[in-house]
């Protein structure tokens, strides 16, 4: 489907240039956009304006936030004794949906990555060694992923934290819960096997 509107046509190249949508997914947004109400539009685009006047980063853990510091990191009902490591703001979004941890966060900014020209002085290391050596911290969890990247990643700030007399844990790995062990991979299968708990 090709729009004869330059206008819609210039909306399908800025929805194409969004990760995970193609051409065919772009058409289909912009005609759905076509139907909506016009006031419905403008909420989209108030929200598009306001993440980029609005949002920052939060000066002690790096994540987005209107707020600085954000409402994790301002909250007395946190554990600031504990703080979890992670890559991206998602990722600080996906643990708290979970409704299980009530420590605060690091954001890393992503993860070391030599083949992408990523260093650990490309990341927010520097800043986590600092927030440990000046606080009072008794684990530093990472949730990186279970990835080579993130492996190399949690190796580094490991040989960083362990000399501070500072517990360090990683999140388990293995078997996803509703998972058969038929179709689970060698490398879940074993990490699985090595992040046993005692019942």
């Amino acid at each position: 489907m090709h729009f004869t509107s330059e206008s819609v046509e210039a909306l399908v190249e800025q929805f194409s240039r969004l990760p995970t949508i193609g051409r065919k997914t772009a058409r289909r947004l912009a005609a759905f956009i076509l139907k909506m109400p016009r006031e419905e539009v403008e909420l989209i685009a108030s929200a598009l304006l306001a993440v980029k006047d609005r949002v920052i980063q939060c000066t002690t853990c790096f994540t987005v936030t209107d707020d600085d510091p954000c409402p994790i990191c301002s909250s007395v009902k946190r554990d600031h004794n504990t703080i979890c490591v992670v890559e991206e703001p998602g990722d600080v979004a996906a643990i708290e949906r979970t409704h299980g941890y009530s420590g605060v966060y690091h954001v890393l900014g992503g993860v070391i990555s030599p083949l992408d020209g990523v260093g650990p002085d490309d990341l927010k290391i520097r800043e986590l060694v600092d927030r440990v050596k000046d606080g009072d911290i008794d684990e530093v969890i990472l949730g990186v992923n279970p990835n080579v990247e993130g492996d190399t990643t949690a190796y580094y700030i490991t040989q960083l934290i362990k000399p501070l007399d500072v517990k360090v844990s990683r999140l388990a790995r293995g078997i996803p819960i509703g998972g058969n062990l038929e179709f689970a991979d060698d490398a879940t299968l074993g990490r699985a096997l090595e992040s046993r708990v005692t019942v």
